[in-house]
């Protein structure tokens, strides 16, 4: 039986927290943000797919779960700023309406670019100054020179990492131990 909402709710603050007090890297901060149901997600993701998740970074990007369980992890590492601000660029590009295209990319930038933005990404000075000239006439391009040095980051750097944490080889056994 389902435990009750609360009950849910307050296991998932606790991991959390969790992640806070400590730099915990499990399973458990990966399932506590899966976009499904964690059980039935998990039971559709098969040991192919998590294992793709190491053919390359994109790979594992545009997989629905290889996000969520990417993202995890960089919370364990408290950078998950740097996805976020590459999931609002591809967002971004696809605005069609001129008119809300100045106000998405100022929020963007407050909320990423600026300096001490409340997440701010880490980027060199001269992309900053080429993206906060960008923002004299916004476009759908303004934030490409920053989106791509943040891939090359997390693609260098976070990605490597993430394909040694225990939350992926965790996960890669969750998925084996269902076939055995």
């Amino acid at each position: 039986t389902p435990a009750p909402p609360h009950r849910h709710r307050n296991r998932g603050m606790r991991t959390r927290l969790g992640c806070l007090s400590h730099k915990s890297d499990s399973y458990n901060d990966f399932t506590a943000i899966l976009p499904d149901k964690p059980n039935r997600a998990l039971k559709r993701l098969s040991t192919e797919e998590a294992t793709r998740w190491a053919d390359s970074f994109d790979v594992l990007l545009s997989h629905k779960y290889g996000l969520a369980a990417f993202r995890a992890f960089l919370k364990t590492e408290f950078s998950e700023e740097n996805l976020e601000f590459w999931l609002a660029c591809e967002d971004f590009k696809k605005t069609r309406s001129a008119a809300k295209l100045a106000s998405k990319a100022q929020r963007i930038f407050e909320e990423f670019i600026d300096v001490q933005a409340p997440r701010e990404v880490n980027i060199d000075f001269q992309t900053r100054e080429l993206t906060r000239r960008n923002m004299q006439e916004p476009s759908l391009s303004c934030f490409d020179q920053a989106q791509g040095k943040v891939h090359s980051l997390m693609e260098k750097d976070s990605y490597p990492r993430f394909l040694r944490s225990k939350i992926y080889t965790d996960l890669l056994s969750q998925t084996q131990r269902r076939l055995s």
